[in-house]
């Protein structure tokens, strides 16, 4: 069984569509708020949805969400999941009420549940004046909060978005990330995000999972990795001495002096390059050039892509 902590377990799960292994052998859990699925295309990842949700049987291996194994419980997590694809999937003619009730019975929600829920999602995404309009006439933004609205309609207690903001403009955008930050925040509901949009991730998640050629190369907490994420200096000077360097490194700095002008430090808590300016001022030191940064999750994703994958 997965510990009360753990949402997804994964026990050397892998998954062999035609003559391609897509999935190899992924083992450890994943137990955050709003989990970041990341890879290049062709790591897998929508794969990896798909199994989960039971569309595809795994080779070898198998993974648990809740406790419940995907392959023997299949019904049973499909009743606790909602599923936003990547691709439309509907009637045109079906106005939204009508199709998001229809999803809503197909999870298990009697019919007159199924249409009360119908209405309060539908108005939640911001979709209640336009409920009864026949989905085809959607735009592409209303398209994705109709499909957001079947996804949350029953009341999982896992929602699997699958590139949520795909070819929305800035202000449809805003909105999604909003609902999912909201959604998020209620405590009731954990959620599992793929996207190739980095910002997206960063803005919503709190954990992150990279594929790479069907692997795992990187599962860290995003939270964890902004408290001891330490900045970073680079500079290029003139003037400075070997004192220049050791008054940096009596701060508490890790300091590489490479060359004889160029100086690469790393700050600790509390010192800023304000003091760097104020040590190069009262040594005479002059700073041509200084960078200054701290790892963001491009940097994070950029290095997981640089693993090789056996």
């Amino acid at each position: 069984m997965v510990s009360e902590a753990s949402l997804i377990e994964f026990d050397s799960l892998a998954v062999r569509l035609g003559r391609h292994e897509v999935l190899k052998g992924l083992n450890g859990s994943l137990g955050g708020r709003c989990i970041g699925l990341l890879g290049p295309n062709g790591a897998g990842k929508t794969t990896l949805i798909h199994t989960l949700l039971g569309f595809y049987r795994p080779t070898s291996g198998t993974a648990r969400i809740f406790g419940l194994d995907i392959v023997r419980d299949v019904r049973a997590i499909r009743a606790a999941v909602g599923y936003m694809p990547e691709r439309d999937a509907y009637i045109a003619e079906m106005n939204a009420v009508h199709f998001v009730r229809f999803m809503a019975e197909l999870s298990g929600l009697p019919p007159e549940a199924a249409i009360e829920r119908a209405h309060e999602a539908l108005f939640y995404v911001g979709l209640g004046e336009e409920r009864y309009r026949p989905i085809g006439s959607y735009s592409l933004g209303m398209r994705q909060m109709a499909k957001l609205a079947q996804a949350i309609v029953h009341g999982p207690r896992l929602l699997f978005l699958d590139e949520p903001t795909n070819g929305l403009d800035p202000i449809a955008r805003r909105r999604m990330l909003d609902l999912i930050r909201n959604i998020r925040d209620t405590g009731r509901v954990q959620i599992i995000l793929s996207s190739h949009l980095l910002r997206d991730v960063e803005e919503c998640c709190d954990e992150i999972v990279i594929l790479k050629g069907g692997r795992i190369v990187a599962n860290c907490n995003l939270e964890e990795e902004r408290r001891s994420n330490r900045q970073f200096i680079e500079m290029e000077t003139r003037g400075a001495t070997d004192i220049f360097a050791e008054s940096i490194g009596a701060l508490g700095c890790e300091v590489a002096v490479s060359g004889q002008q160029r100086i690469k430090a790393i700050l600790p808590d509390g010192v800023g390059v304000r003091d760097i300016y104020r040590i190069a001022d009262q040594q005479q030191v002059q700073i041509r050039r200084l960078n200054y940064k701290r790892d963001s999750l491009e940097d994070i994703f950029l290095k997981a892509m640089e693993l090789d994958v056996v």
